[in-house]
């Protein structure tokens, strides 16, 4: 599904550009903080169209808490029944953990898929092992946990990708989406957070309210009956090999294999 976008306007593409000059930055280095390419960042700054799942790349690079409002633009908060027909939308999750939770999910997978497909398509021209840490631009960069950063090259990258298809496979066909196992748990976390920012960009969910949301982050641990996954992978804390959550179980069954 297609994300929303910023409808590109001559005010935009000002505050843009003049912001950029504030901090002395080049158009290179403003891409590569927020994660595009030059192309893409001359295109805002043209005043063209701007992805919303974008916006959070932008408002990083040039110290912006929020994205700017624009006069005539409405910020349309994401719709719960818009995604009912995603290919990815869970009805396990919408059961177990609510709309809220389903929509996550799909919307969330759609935006780590293509970070994925972008990281993937800038090793694929580099020496086999460059891994992201070594990429100018990169999505994943600042996403996935930090110590294992050397392993994260185009071979755990497709991995990723298949891992990511065959999870919304059986979100698609009404399978229980239970995580057995570190890189299962690790794909749903990074949906939710990137699904959760996409919310937030949008002014959250038509048809709820703020007192009525839930918390965004809740039922991801609620799926995992713990929050190991932050305790483990998102500390200070050093993993020896033998430890679950070291990079080489990940792909281990683990978890509610009875």
């Amino acid at each position: 599904m297609a994300q929303k976008t910023i409808r590109g306007n001559e005010k935009l593409a000002t505050q843009i550009k003049s912001r950029r000059g504030e901090m002395g930055l080049t158009i290179e280095e403003a891409a590569s903080r927020a994660g595009v390419g030059t192309k893409t960042w001359c295109r805002y700054e043209a005043g063209e169209s701007i992805r919303r799942d974008k916006c959070k790349g932008i408002c990083k690079a040039l110290n912006w808490h929020s994205f700017p409002n624009q006069e005539g633009e409405k910020n349309e908060k994401i719709s719960i029944q818009e995604y009912k027909n995603h290919i990815a939308w869970s009805e396990f999750l919408e059961i177990e953990f609510g709309a809220e939770a389903a929509m996550s999910f799909a919307v969330g997978s759609d935006i780590l898929y293509d970070h994925i497909e972008e990281d993937m398509e800038a090793l694929s021209s580099l020496p086999a092992g460059t891994h992201i840490g070594q990429l100018s631009i990169s999505w994943l960069n600042d996403s996935l946990p930090e110590q294992f950063m050397m392993h994260y090259d185009y071979e755990f990258l497709y991995r990723m990708k298949c891992s990511l298809c065959e999870m919304r496979m059986r979100a698609k066909s009404d399978l229980p989406l239970t995580a057995h196992c570190v890189m299962e748990e690790l794909l749903i976390y990074l949906c939710n957070e990137e699904a959760s920012a996409l919310i937030e960009l949008n002014g959250g969910i038509c048809g709820i309210k703020d007192s009525d949301a839930v918390d965004s982050k809740e039922w991801v641990f609620d799926l995992f009956d713990d929050m190991d996954i932050i305790s483990f992978l998102y500390s200070n804390i050093y993993l020896n090999s033998d430890h679950p959550y070291h990079f080489s179980h990940w792909a281990d069954q683990q978890f509610y294999t009875n």
